[in-house]
């Protein structure tokens, strides 16, 4: 798995707790919403689109390289992702409907967690063009890019997401203490940690209202991991997913009514949703090949 929050065990649970989180009927995702994830199938990683109530999937890329953490565009019509097919992580996109995926970028460094602005122009991303991985933002009409945010030369950055009004980007960082969450302002470069208390926290999104974040809380690496919201400017955290497993790519639906997300609860990554206004959950993946990393469709305007 690509993660900077170091997924690596399986953490298995009583099959009590498997059997607590059932398969959806197509009518429980509201709006005929959609989601994009990647899965491997026969040993081969690649990305699918199924509706976010479950049924069928269909196939968005097919290559023997490894195609990995999905975004959808804000318009919904594309599809950005990272793929090791050129021997080294780059980004791509693929048109929705399928067909050819086109290199956005071209070069010999590694460059992934990509993620596209709401008014389409932009991308931000992780490379490490200069040395150390750093977080940059390119306008896709010229290719001008400069970079957002530098650490430490050894810091691991993660998981970059623009607010909905495009004015800010949540990152992770493990820089001076460990990961936590820290948001810039994409037009100066300003940027502060969401909480300087912060630790053991990654794979950060905003809320379609920007006021609250949603991100992955493990400490020390244990085969546990809870899904936490937090209020940006007040600190109130809030649990939203605590099931004895790893869980892990959280992600909130347009409306934010609901949040999708990874865990293995069962023994093996399958993609599920969870409604926040009751806490009730869903399976939506079925397929023997762990699923992963799963983001909601946006409404076609």
């Amino acid at each position: 798995m690509i993660s900077t929050c170091g997924r690596v065990a399986l953490a298995f649970v009583p099959l009590a707790a498997a059997l607590a989180v059932t398969a959806p009927r197509a009518s429980t995702a509201p709006g005929g919403l959609e989601l994009v994830y990647e899965e491997t199938v026969n040993g081969n990683q690649d990305l699918y689109v199924i509706p976010a109530g479950g049924g069928k999937a269909r196939r968005l890329t097919d290559h023997p390289g490894v195609d990995a953490l999905p975004r959808w565009s804000r318009d919904g019509r594309e599809v950005y992702f990272t793929s090791d097919r050129s021997g080294n992580w780059q980004v791509y996109r693929v048109p929705a409907a399928g067909g050819v995926a086109h290199r956005v970028r071209t070069n010999p460094h590694r460059e992934w967690q990509v993620d596209p602005s709401p008014d389409g122009r932009s991308i931000a991303f992780l490379s490490n063009a200069q040395g150390p991985e750093y977080l940059y933002v390119m306008d896709l009409a010229s290719g001008g890019e400069r970079v957002l945010a530098r650490h430490g030369r050894r810091t691991g950055l993660g998981n970059p997401h623009w607010s909905a009004d495009g004015g800010r980007i949540v990152f992770s960082t493990n820089w001076r203490q460990g990961h936590g969450i820290h948001i810039v302002d994409a037009a100066s470069g300003k940027e502060k940690a969401m909480d300087e208390t912060l630790t053991g926290a990654c794979e950060p999104r905003f809320h379609p209202d920007g006021r609250r974040v949603l991100y992955v809380s493990r400490g020390g690496h244990r085969d546990v991991s809870r899904l936490v919201e937090q209020v940006i400017a007040t600190g109130v955290k809030k649990v939203l997913v605590e099931w004895p497993a790893l869980n892990y790519n959280p992600v909130y639906s347009p409306d934010g009514s609901e949040v999708a997300f990874t865990s293995n609860v069962t023994g093996e990554y399958a993609v599920y949703r969870q409604r926040l206004s009751d806490g009730r959950s869903w399976r939506v993946t079925q397929g023997s090949g762990p699923a992963r990393s799963p983001d909601y469709r946006p409404r076609l305007r």
